[in-house]
């Protein structure tokens, strides 16, 4: 028998004429994941793909934790490909359940060649009976304490025995790549992580006020960055310099507005920055109502300066669950490091929560912005994050 795991695939089952495009996409991902695991070989047909492992492999908890990472696969199956042939697989779910021993099972058959002699009725029965009659478990059907998948395809009959959950979505790289404003928060690599899932990748702008922030948020976004490598191999990260212009803002602009022209000003940054980085869309780490910048009046206000799609994808999420993803992910305890990003040094002590564009143009108007913005796009530090390299400046 060889064993291997069987990845599932799930949404891409819905994609019709496409779906060939995202396996070929997720495929080429798992491959150059597992590139330095040459006993683990990767195959795939239209139904799943199958990483081959040999027996007694030294590292297969490592592969199928990486393997648990990479979006696009639903769910793992632990198992073995057999051929066609009833017998050889009654005495492989045999051997399987003498092996692991559980207080119950039953056996979930698909037959996906029908050409096969027994329906998948008659698999089930064969391999029940056979099961019972060489002293395995006992059959529940109802509540079994494990689930046999036996899947009959033209070129071979697979048993699986074990699931494992992955990360569902999308593969990376099949839905095109996004700008994300990343802070040294705990939202926005949250955003990412969800971005990535869904096959997106990302590259990062983050607006540096040096010297008011500290040399220490650069620091935390490394490590952030690092975290998120285990989905996306190599993110680019830009970094703004903010100064200048945030200054001006405080000194032109009335408090309660100076949090929205900034907003405004970051985002005409990010709309030139996408278009010379070739990301159609910009995306955030905004949740509605969160913070009062984050009002639906605010990001409209805000959106006004641009016609590039901005992308939110904690929009509507509960704080709670955006932390319980950042722990899950390993961001959560470098993002609550003491040190603070440009929009919480100077967050104004009165924020309006429903600015008005017309109001917000009317600040606008008190000083040329328009040099300074070009300034901040000259000025853009360029670094690659890479877990294996470590940080490239480019």
């Amino acid at each position: 028998m060889d064993k291997l795991l069987i990845l599932h695939f799930g949404e891409l089952s819905t994609k019709g004429n496409n779906r060939a495009l995202f396996i070929d996409c997720l495929y080429s991902n798992i491959r150059r994941l597992l590139k330095d695991y040459g006993e683990a070989r990767v195959e795939k047909s239209p139904a799943h793909i199958y990483v081959s492992l040999p027996e007694g492999y030294a590292r297969e908890v490592e592969v199928v934790s990486l393997l648990r990472e990479v979006p696009g696969i639903q769910r793992l199956g632990l198992g073995y490909r057999l051929g066609r042939d009833i017998r050889e697989i009654k005495e492989a779910s045999l051997e399987i359940l003498l092996r692991e021993r559980p207080a119950s099972w039953k056996a979930k058959v698909h037959r996906a060649d029908k050409s096969f002699p027994l329906d998948s009725y008659g698999v089930a029965n064969e391999v029940g009976g056979y099961v019972l009659q060489n002293g395995g478990p006992s059959v529940d059907v109802h509540d079994p304490k494990m689930s046999l998948e036996i899947e009959i395809r033209p070129e071979a009959a697979y048993v699986s025995y074990e699931e494992i959950p992955g990360a569902g979505g999308y593969p990376l790289g099949m839905n095109g790549k996004v700008l994300l404003l990343l802070s040294g928060g705990i939202d926005s690599p949250v955003a990412a992580y969800r971005l990535l899932r869904r096959g997106i990748l990302v590259e990062c702008l983050h607006f540096a006020s040096p010297p008011y922030t500290s040399e220490a948020v650069m620091d935390k976004l490394h490590d952030i960055l690092r975290k998120l490598n285990r989905f996306q191999a190599k993110i680019r990260l830009h970094v703004v310099p903010f100064t200048a212009l945030q200054e001006a803002i405080y000194r032109h602009v009335d408090e309660p507005y100076c949090i929205t022209v900034m907003r405004r000003m970051m985002m005409r940054i990010a709309a030139k920055a996408s278009e010379k980085y070739r990301c159609p869309a910009i995306a955030t780490g905004e949740s509605v109502g969160q913070v009062a910048s984050q009002t639906l009046e605010s990001m409209k206000t805000i959106n006004e300066v641009t016609n590039v799609p901005v992308i939110r994808p904690l929009a509507v999420s509960d704080k709670l669950a955006i932390i319980e993803d950042a722990k899950k992910i390993g961001t959560y305890e470098i993002s609550i490091r003491p040190y603070e990003d440009c929009c919480t040094i100077f967050a104004p002590r009165k924020p309006k929560t429903k600015p008005r564009i017309e109001e917000a143009r009317k600040m606008e108007e008190r000083f040329d912005f328009a040099p300074l913005v070009e300034e901040a796009l000259q000025g853009i530090s360029d670094f690659v994050i890479s877990a294996e390299e470590g940080d490239i400046d480019i």
